[in-house]
Protein backbone atom coordinates (compact mmCIF):
# COMPACT_ATOMS: atom_id res chain seq x y z
CA UNK A 1 0.00 0.00 0.00
CA UNK A 2 2.98 2.37 -0.45
CA UNK A 3 2.81 2.31 3.54
CA UNK A 4 6.56 1.79 4.37
CA UNK A 5 7.44 1.39 7.93
CA UNK A 6 5.03 3.41 9.29
CA UNK A 7 2.70 1.29 12.09
CA UNK A 8 -0.50 2.71 11.17
CA UNK A 9 -3.16 4.13 9.30
CA UNK A 10 -2.44 7.78 11.04
CA UNK A 11 1.23 7.10 10.13
CA UNK A 12 0.39 6.09 6.53
CA UNK A 13 -1.35 9.26 5.82
CA UNK A 14 0.88 11.70 7.08
CA UNK A 15 3.69 10.28 5.08
CA UNK A 16 1.56 9.70 1.64
CA UNK A 17 -0.71 13.13 2.05
CA UNK A 18 -4.06 12.69 2.22
CA UNK A 19 -4.89 12.42 -1.90
CA UNK A 20 -2.14 9.54 -2.70
CA UNK A 21 -3.24 7.82 0.89
CA UNK A 22 -6.72 7.81 0.01
CA UNK A 23 -5.79 6.54 -3.65
CA UNK A 24 -3.88 3.51 -2.18
CA UNK A 25 -6.55 2.70 0.75
CA UNK A 26 -9.22 2.70 -1.84
CA UNK A 27 -7.44 0.25 -4.27
CA UNK A 28 -6.85 -1.73 -0.81
CA UNK A 29 -10.78 -2.02 -0.12
CA UNK A 30 -11.85 -2.43 -3.90
CA UNK A 31 -9.44 -5.55 -3.94
CA UNK A 32 -8.55 -7.27 -0.65
CA UNK A 33 -11.86 -8.94 0.41
CA UNK A 34 -14.33 -9.85 -2.88
CA UNK A 35 -16.97 -10.96 -2.91
CA UNK A 36 -15.75 -14.64 -3.56
CA UNK A 37 -14.52 -14.12 -0.09
CA UNK A 38 -17.53 -13.97 1.75
CA UNK A 39 -19.07 -16.81 -0.43
CA UNK A 40 -16.00 -18.72 0.37
CA UNK A 41 -16.38 -18.02 4.19
CA UNK A 42 -19.93 -19.39 3.89
CA UNK A 43 -18.84 -22.86 1.58
CA UNK A 44 -16.65 -23.47 4.66
CA UNK A 45 -19.17 -23.78 7.15
CA UNK A 46 -18.85 -20.36 8.56
CA UNK A 47 -21.75 -18.10 9.44
CA UNK A 48 -20.26 -14.94 10.82
CA UNK A 49 -18.16 -11.82 10.04
CA UNK A 50 -16.58 -9.75 12.78
CA UNK A 51 -15.66 -6.44 11.18
CA UNK A 52 -13.51 -4.01 12.27
CA UNK A 53 -13.54 -0.42 12.32
CA UNK A 54 -11.85 2.52 13.33
CA UNK A 55 -14.14 5.59 14.39
CA UNK A 56 -13.18 8.12 11.50
CA UNK A 57 -15.04 5.98 8.86
CA UNK A 58 -17.73 8.57 10.28
CA UNK A 59 -15.58 11.37 8.77
CA UNK A 60 -16.96 14.31 10.04
CA UNK A 61 -15.66 12.92 13.51
CA UNK A 62 -11.97 13.33 12.54
CA UNK A 63 -10.19 16.77 13.14
CA UNK A 64 -9.02 17.76 10.09
CA UNK A 65 -5.68 19.51 11.40
CA UNK A 66 -4.30 17.18 13.88
CA UNK A 67 -5.94 13.49 12.71
CA UNK A 68 -4.93 12.09 9.43
CA UNK A 69 -6.95 8.62 8.31
CA UNK A 70 -7.35 7.15 4.74
CA UNK A 71 -10.81 8.45 3.63
CA UNK A 72 -14.05 7.38 1.16
CA UNK A 73 -14.24 3.70 3.24
CA UNK A 74 -18.11 3.61 3.94
CA UNK A 75 -19.56 2.56 0.36
CA UNK A 76 -16.86 -0.75 1.11
CA UNK A 77 -18.44 -1.28 4.36
CA UNK A 78 -22.22 -0.79 2.66
CA UNK A 79 -20.67 -3.38 -0.04
CA UNK A 80 -19.05 -5.87 1.99
CA UNK A 81 -22.32 -5.95 4.24
CA UNK A 82 -24.45 -6.41 1.26
CA UNK A 83 -22.41 -9.60 0.25
CA UNK A 84 -22.32 -10.50 3.87
CA UNK A 85 -26.39 -10.44 4.15
CA UNK A 86 -26.54 -11.80 0.49
CA UNK A 87 -24.55 -14.93 2.08
CA UNK A 88 -26.50 -15.69 5.18
CA UNK A 89 -23.63 -14.50 7.25
CA UNK A 90 -24.84 -12.76 10.89
CA UNK A 91 -22.68 -9.23 11.28
CA UNK A 92 -20.65 -8.03 14.35
CA UNK A 93 -19.87 -4.36 13.65
CA UNK A 94 -16.91 -3.44 15.99
CA UNK A 95 -15.64 -0.21 16.89
CA UNK A 96 -11.76 -1.14 16.93
CA UNK A 97 -9.99 2.20 16.78
CA UNK A 98 -11.55 4.61 19.20
CA UNK A 99 -10.94 8.12 18.84
CA UNK A 100 -7.65 9.17 21.33
CA UNK A 101 -6.47 5.67 20.75
CA UNK A 102 -7.74 3.20 23.69
CA UNK A 103 -4.17 1.66 23.81
CA UNK A 104 -0.60 3.57 23.62
CA UNK A 105 1.53 2.35 20.79
CA UNK A 106 -0.54 -0.06 19.22
CA UNK A 107 -1.46 -0.10 15.80
CA UNK A 108 -4.53 -2.06 15.66
CA UNK A 109 -5.93 1.04 17.22
CA UNK A 110 -5.20 3.18 13.65
CA UNK A 111 -2.35 5.76 15.26
CA UNK A 112 0.67 4.54 16.88
CA UNK A 113 -0.35 7.11 19.92
CA UNK A 114 2.38 7.89 22.57
CA UNK A 115 -0.54 7.83 24.94
CA UNK A 116 -3.83 5.93 25.42
CA UNK A 117 -6.11 8.60 25.09
CA UNK A 118 -9.63 7.64 25.02
CA UNK A 119 -10.59 7.63 28.54
CA UNK A 120 -12.05 11.34 28.81
CA UNK A 121 -15.37 12.74 28.14
CA UNK A 122 -14.99 14.39 25.20
CA UNK A 123 -13.31 11.17 24.01
CA UNK A 124 -15.88 9.02 24.94
CA UNK A 125 -18.65 11.95 23.25
CA UNK A 126 -16.89 11.20 20.09
CA UNK A 127 -17.07 7.50 20.52
CA UNK A 128 -21.06 7.31 21.26
CA UNK A 129 -21.70 9.62 18.52
CA UNK A 130 -20.39 7.24 16.24
CA UNK A 131 -21.87 4.28 17.79
CA UNK A 132 -25.73 6.16 17.51
CA UNK A 133 -25.03 6.74 13.34
CA UNK A 134 -23.67 3.49 13.06
CA UNK A 135 -27.06 2.09 14.89
CA UNK A 136 -28.98 4.92 12.66
CA UNK A 137 -27.69 3.13 9.70
CA UNK A 138 -27.89 -0.51 10.77
CA UNK A 139 -31.75 -0.14 11.36
CA UNK A 140 -32.54 1.86 7.98
CA UNK A 141 -29.84 0.86 5.30
CA UNK A 142 -30.92 -2.55 4.11
CA UNK A 143 -27.30 -3.53 3.25
CA UNK A 144 -27.14 -3.76 6.98
CA UNK A 145 -29.92 -6.39 7.54
CA UNK A 146 -28.06 -9.31 9.06
CA UNK A 147 -25.68 -7.00 11.56
CA UNK A 148 -27.11 -8.12 15.00
CA UNK A 149 -24.40 -6.44 17.58
CA UNK A 150 -22.28 -3.66 17.62
CA UNK A 151 -19.01 -3.64 20.62
CA UNK A 152 -18.71 -0.47 22.13
CA UNK A 153 -14.63 -0.55 22.13
CA UNK A 154 -12.35 -3.44 21.05
CA UNK A 155 -9.63 -4.04 23.24
CA UNK A 156 -9.46 -1.87 26.27
CA UNK A 157 -6.49 -1.49 29.04
CA UNK A 158 -5.96 -4.57 31.02
CA UNK A 159 -5.51 -2.67 33.96
CA UNK A 160 -8.99 -2.97 35.80
CA UNK A 161 -8.64 -1.01 38.68
CA UNK A 162 -6.85 1.77 37.23
CA UNK A 163 -8.84 5.66 36.70
CA UNK A 164 -9.26 5.16 32.74
CA UNK A 165 -11.18 1.79 33.04
CA UNK A 166 -13.30 2.61 35.44
CA UNK A 167 -14.47 5.85 34.10
CA UNK A 168 -14.70 3.65 30.79
CA UNK A 169 -17.02 1.05 32.39
CA UNK A 170 -18.89 3.52 34.66
CA UNK A 171 -19.11 6.50 32.05
CA UNK A 172 -19.13 5.50 28.93
CA UNK A 173 -20.24 2.19 28.49
CA UNK A 174 -23.81 2.75 30.44
CA UNK A 175 -24.25 6.52 28.43
CA UNK A 176 -23.31 4.38 25.05
CA UNK A 177 -26.38 1.73 26.13
CA UNK A 178 -28.04 4.51 26.74
CA UNK A 179 -27.81 6.41 23.60
CA UNK A 180 -27.94 3.31 21.29
CA UNK A 181 -31.39 2.35 23.19
CA UNK A 182 -32.62 5.47 22.42
CA UNK A 183 -31.98 5.72 18.75
CA UNK A 184 -33.64 2.55 18.29
CA UNK A 185 -36.47 3.85 20.74
CA UNK A 186 -37.13 6.70 18.04
CA UNK A 187 -36.73 4.37 15.51
CA UNK A 188 -39.62 2.09 17.08
CA UNK A 189 -37.33 -1.38 16.78
CA UNK A 190 -39.25 -3.72 18.83
CA UNK A 191 -37.18 -5.48 21.83
CA UNK A 192 -36.75 -8.75 19.85
CA UNK A 193 -35.16 -6.59 17.00
CA UNK A 194 -33.30 -4.43 18.81
CA UNK A 195 -28.68 -4.49 18.12
CA UNK A 196 -26.79 -6.58 20.59
CA UNK A 197 -24.70 -4.47 22.47
CA UNK A 198 -21.09 -6.42 22.59
CA UNK A 199 -18.23 -6.02 25.43
CA UNK A 200 -14.95 -7.20 26.71
CA UNK A 201 -15.61 -9.82 29.17
CA UNK A 202 -14.24 -9.30 32.74
CA UNK A 203 -11.85 -12.59 31.73
CA UNK A 204 -10.30 -9.48 29.42
CA UNK A 205 -9.03 -7.81 32.04
CA UNK A 206 -10.72 -4.57 32.15
CA UNK A 207 -13.19 -5.07 34.82
CA UNK A 208 -16.70 -5.85 34.99
CA UNK A 209 -18.59 -4.19 32.11
CA UNK A 210 -21.88 -5.02 33.90
CA UNK A 211 -20.72 -2.86 36.96
CA UNK A 212 -22.38 0.71 35.91
CA UNK A 213 -25.10 -1.00 33.44
CA UNK A 214 -28.74 -1.14 34.70
CA UNK A 215 -30.05 -2.68 31.66
CA UNK A 216 -28.36 -5.96 30.21
CA UNK A 217 -31.07 -7.07 27.52
CA UNK A 218 -29.36 -8.25 24.44
CA UNK A 219 -25.87 -7.79 26.15
CA UNK A 220 -23.54 -9.83 24.32
CA UNK A 221 -20.17 -10.02 25.39
CA UNK A 222 -16.39 -10.26 23.75
CA UNK A 223 -13.06 -12.55 24.72
CA UNK A 224 -10.10 -13.07 23.10
CA UNK A 225 -8.01 -15.62 23.18
CA UNK A 226 -4.03 -16.10 22.05
CA UNK A 227 -2.95 -18.96 24.23
CA UNK A 228 0.60 -17.78 23.28
CA UNK A 229 0.33 -14.58 24.98
CA UNK A 230 -1.34 -16.33 27.95
CA UNK A 231 0.72 -16.12 31.61
CA UNK A 232 2.48 -19.52 33.08
CA UNK A 233 1.99 -21.68 29.10
CA UNK A 234 5.10 -22.76 28.61
CA UNK A 235 6.12 -22.80 24.94
CA UNK A 236 6.33 -26.65 23.91
CA UNK A 237 3.27 -28.65 22.26
CA UNK A 238 2.13 -30.69 25.21
CA UNK A 239 1.03 -27.26 27.07
CA UNK A 240 0.09 -25.44 24.25
CA UNK A 241 -2.73 -29.00 24.18
CA UNK A 242 -2.79 -29.04 27.73
CA UNK A 243 -4.11 -25.76 28.30
CA UNK A 244 -6.44 -25.52 24.87
CA UNK A 245 -8.12 -29.14 26.00
CA UNK A 246 -9.28 -27.85 29.30
CA UNK A 247 -9.60 -23.87 28.34
CA UNK A 248 -12.86 -22.59 30.10
CA UNK A 249 -13.65 -19.35 29.22
CA UNK A 250 -16.79 -18.78 30.57
CA UNK A 251 -17.80 -16.06 32.55
CA UNK A 252 -19.84 -12.96 31.28
CA UNK A 253 -22.55 -14.80 29.67
CA UNK A 254 -23.35 -14.87 26.44
CA UNK A 255 -19.86 -14.87 25.40
CA UNK A 256 -18.17 -14.88 21.55
CA UNK A 257 -13.91 -16.04 21.77
CA UNK A 258 -13.76 -12.84 19.24
CA UNK A 259 -10.48 -13.30 18.01
CA UNK A 260 -8.09 -16.37 18.75
CA UNK A 261 -5.59 -17.67 16.34
CA UNK A 262 -2.40 -20.68 15.56
CA UNK A 263 -0.14 -18.40 16.05
CA UNK A 264 2.61 -19.52 18.69
CA UNK A 265 5.47 -18.82 20.43
CA UNK A 266 9.30 -19.35 19.11
CA UNK A 267 7.20 -20.09 15.59
CA UNK A 268 10.29 -21.06 13.71
CA UNK A 269 13.14 -23.35 14.27
CA UNK A 270 11.23 -25.03 17.01
CA UNK A 271 8.45 -28.05 17.70
CA UNK A 272 6.46 -25.38 16.47
CA UNK A 273 7.62 -24.64 12.74
CA UNK A 274 5.70 -25.32 9.87
CA UNK A 275 8.82 -26.67 8.42
CA UNK A 276 8.31 -29.84 10.61
CA UNK A 277 7.17 -32.82 8.75
CA UNK A 278 4.07 -33.25 11.24
CA UNK A 279 2.94 -30.09 11.35
CA UNK A 280 -0.24 -30.07 9.22
CA UNK A 281 -1.23 -32.87 11.91
CA UNK A 282 -0.25 -30.84 15.23
CA UNK A 283 -2.14 -27.51 14.23
CA UNK A 284 -5.54 -29.05 13.16
CA UNK A 285 -5.52 -31.16 16.26
CA UNK A 286 -4.96 -27.77 18.45
CA UNK A 287 -7.30 -25.96 16.20
CA UNK A 288 -9.79 -28.88 16.88
CA UNK A 289 -9.21 -28.38 20.87
CA UNK A 290 -9.61 -24.66 20.69
CA UNK A 291 -12.93 -25.18 18.80
CA UNK A 292 -14.18 -27.57 20.96
CA UNK A 293 -13.56 -25.06 24.01
CA UNK A 294 -14.93 -22.14 22.23
CA UNK A 295 -17.78 -24.19 21.42
CA UNK A 296 -18.93 -24.93 25.05
CA UNK A 297 -19.58 -20.67 24.65
CA UNK A 298 -21.43 -19.00 21.60
CA UNK A 299 -18.95 -19.52 19.45
CA UNK A 300 -15.77 -18.18 18.06
CA UNK A 301 -14.07 -15.95 15.37
CA UNK A 302 -11.02 -16.41 14.05
CA UNK A 303 -8.40 -13.45 13.36
CA UNK A 304 -8.09 -13.42 10.28
CA UNK A 305 -9.80 -15.25 7.14
CA UNK A 306 -6.44 -14.11 5.38
CA UNK A 307 -3.07 -12.57 5.53
CA UNK A 308 -0.54 -11.12 2.63
CA UNK A 309 2.52 -11.01 4.90
CA UNK A 310 5.59 -8.59 3.56
CA UNK A 311 7.28 -10.94 1.10
CA UNK A 312 4.84 -12.98 0.17
CA UNK A 313 4.85 -15.52 3.03
CA UNK A 314 1.31 -17.09 3.67
CA UNK A 315 0.97 -18.32 6.94
CA UNK A 316 -1.96 -20.11 8.16
CA UNK A 317 -1.80 -19.58 12.06
CA UNK A 318 -3.00 -16.25 11.22
CA UNK A 319 -5.19 -16.85 7.73
CA UNK A 320 -8.27 -19.09 8.23
CA UNK A 321 -8.43 -19.07 4.34
CA UNK A 322 -4.90 -20.23 3.91
CA UNK A 323 -5.40 -23.05 6.63
CA UNK A 324 -8.45 -24.54 4.95
CA UNK A 325 -6.12 -24.39 1.92
CA UNK A 326 -3.11 -26.52 3.80
CA UNK A 327 -5.08 -29.30 4.99
CA UNK A 328 -5.49 -27.87 9.15
CA UNK A 329 -8.65 -26.73 9.25
CA UNK A 330 -11.97 -28.56 7.72
CA UNK A 331 -14.46 -27.35 5.20
CA UNK A 332 -16.62 -28.27 8.08
CA UNK A 333 -15.59 -27.12 11.18
CA UNK A 334 -18.34 -29.39 13.25
CA UNK A 335 -15.06 -31.89 12.34
CA UNK A 336 -13.09 -30.82 14.76
CA UNK A 337 -15.77 -32.83 17.28
CA UNK A 338 -14.51 -36.13 15.35
CA UNK A 339 -10.47 -35.53 15.43
CA UNK A 340 -10.08 -36.76 19.23
CA UNK A 341 -7.96 -33.86 19.58
CA UNK A 342 -7.79 -34.47 23.19
CA UNK A 343 -7.23 -37.76 23.73
CA UNK A 344 -4.39 -37.90 26.70
CA UNK A 345 -4.71 -34.27 27.65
Amino acid sequence: MGCGSQASEFDCVLQLGQSAANAAFLKHWDTWITQSDIQEIASVGLNTVRIPLGYWIKEDLVYSDSEHFPQGAFPYLERVCTWARDAGLYIILDLHGAPGAQHAQNAFTGQFAPTAGFYVSWQYERAIQWLEWITQIIHTNKAFATVGAIELVNEPLQIAASPDVQSMINSYYPNAWTRIRAVEDKLGITPNNRLHIQMMDAKWGSGNPNQGLNDLYFALYDDHDYVKRTPNVAANRDAYMQFSCHDDRGGNSPVIVGEWSLSTADEDGSQFSLGNSDAVSWYRNWWAAQVMSFEKQTGWIFWTWKVNWIGGRDDWRWGYQQAVQAGVIPTNPADAFTYNACNGF
